[in-house]
């Protein structure tokens, strides 16, 4: 007799249908696990054994083989463990092996038979929904499971309490969907003093998702206008946030089963590999881009990052989504992010400065904004120098309008363009390409003039020229325009990247 359990393997956000085939034959005594199984997955013969052992059960001294199907899949992780147990268990005629076959089982095995959690039961949910089965889990992730609107979900805390349920001498509860959080904690925009400028390219940059680098000395507040982008950003859609939430599942970040209504705002460190920005690894996991998706991306003291790590980000950006490629798997993550950076204007930080001047000027800038390279700087739609602020200015009360007025304003906007996009795959203007920039971002006569006389003078790449029109479409959408306007155009020129100041 052969005894099958279903399950899955994780490739990016694809959870791909697994069978856990056991026989139990005569033979020499033997526990083989086949079927291109990694370290965790071969290491489960201990754990599995073990938590029978718990329960008073021993294997029995014939050959057993638990085949993982399909056999030419590399299956990575520890989530193996519970449908191994249950295939063993229904092929031992411990449980009825036809009432498993409803049921998607994912779950980790400790030694005394507790179900412990693991990456990725939100993807293995929506696949059970898909397969119209339910899912077998752990009880810490019933909540997160639950987010899969129709799934049957049976949430156990140990392997005793499950095989008592599915005999009938015991009910497990129903699991409660996890809090879906809404409220941003970050600071607000009444912080910030003085900087308008720099603000208005802040509120721009969240109205059409457009890309935004910030140069100015050390202090002027980069960093803070940054964190308070996410308080101005409109809350994910339903939609938006059970996608986002699937990158963070796979990742094992999901706590409880919250997912978060607030876009993702991730800053790593300037020390980040290659790997630690786009995904990859021994086991393959996504990378701050993809956990970024749909949200921020802040990239603090931008030169300082490694300049292959950097230049990683350049297809991402473009696309959308990044694709890990490995010899053995070829995985693909999201990576819809909003890359928002920050950088002094040379090495010191005090180029232009009269007071603190830099000994090396021009010298000194040209050196370290080298450090980014001219493909990456085109894909950023928003270039604003952020001036030092002032004691006067400090000294000042906090400005009337907060990050709670600009954000009307900034979903006012999207709504405009989500109207506009309606029935596309696309979300903001920073999506906009093809027949819809031709039809949405056209400009008047006098800013078409304005705009050619520009990408002439400042030597526009196809790109830059493309870009400013997506920019000049958010700057009248918040101005409630239907038309793009010479000023719109100029606006929009006005943030495109200039020479280093000598």
């Amino acid at each position: 007799m052969v005894a099958l359990v279903s399950t899955v393997a994780y490739l990016g956000l694809e959870a791909r249908r697994v069978e856990v085939q056991c026989q139990i034959a005569p033979g020499l005594p033997r526990f083989a696990i086949v079927g291109l199984p990694d370290k965790a997955v071969g290491e489960s013969r201990e754990r599995v054994q073990s938590a029978l052992a718990s329960m008073g059960l021993a294997l029995p001294p014939k050959r057993i083989v638990i085949n993982l199907s399909p056999a030419d899949l590399p299956k990575e992780g520890s989530h193996y463990d519970l449908a191994v147990a249950l295939a063993l268990l229904a092929a031992m005629g411990v449980t009825d092996a036809e009432q498993l076959a409803d049921w998607v089982v994912v779950g980790e095995l400790s030694l005394d038979g507790r179900i412990a959690p693991s990456p990725g039961v939100l993807l293995a949910a929506l696949h059970a929904s898909e397969m119209e089965k339910g899912l077998i889990c752990p009880a810490s992730q019933g909540s997160e499971a639950r987010w899969a609107s129709g799934v049957p979900i049976l949430a156990a805390p140990d392997l005793v309490s499950l095989l008592n349920h599915l005999k009938g001498t015991q009910r497990l509860p129903d699991p409660q969907p996890g809090e879906a959080i809404t409220e941003y904690k970050g600071p607000d925009l009444k912080q910030v003093k003085g900087q308008e400028t720099a603000r208005r390219a802040l509120e721009i940059a969240a109205a059409g998702s457009h890309n935004l680098l910030m140069s100015g000395p050390p202090g002027a507040g980069k960093s803070l206008l940054a964190a308070c982008l996410p308080g101005i950003l409109p809350e994910l859609t339903p939609v938006e946030a059970l996608e986002s939430s699937m990158v963070a599942s796979v990742a094992g970040l999901l706590e409880n089963g919250r997912i978060s209504r607030t876009r993702p705002f991730r800053a790593p460190h300037h020390s980040a590999s290659i790997a630690a920005l786009t995904g990859g690894g021994l086991k393959v996991r996504p990378g701050e881009v993809s956990m970024a998706h749909l949200g921020v991306l802040f990239l603090d003291e931008l030169p300082e990052f490694q300049r292959a790590a950097l230049d990683s980000l350049r297809q991402p950006l473009e696309t959308g989504e990044v694709s890990v490629a490995r010899a053995n798997a070829h995985v693909t993550y999201p990576a819809r992010v909003q890359l928002i950076a920050a950088m002094n204007p040379c090495r010191c930080g005090h180029l232009g400065d009269a007071a603190l001047a830099c000994s090396r000027a021009p010298r000194c800038a040209a050196d370290y904004q080298s450090k980014v390279s001219g493909p990456l700087l085109d894909r950023i739609d928003l270039h604003v120098d952020v001036d030092p602020v002032r004691a006067v200015d400090l000294a000042l009360p906090p400005p009337k309008e907060g990050s709670a007025q600009v954000k009307r304003r900034v979903c006012a906007a999207r709504s405009i363009q989500t109207e506009r996009l309606h029935g596309t795959t696309m979300r903001s203007n920073a999506e906009l390409e093809g027949d819809y920039l031709e039809r949405f971002a056209t400009p008047d006569d006098a800013g078409r003039q304005l705009l050619l006389q520009a990408a002439e003078a400042m030597k526009l790449s196809a790109r830059g020229y493309t870009r400013m029109l997506r920019v000049a479409r958010t700057i009248a959408d918040l101005a409630g325009a239907e038309q793009i306007a010479r000023v719109h155009i100029a606006e929009a020129l006005s943030y495109r990247r200039q020479p280093p100041r000598a």
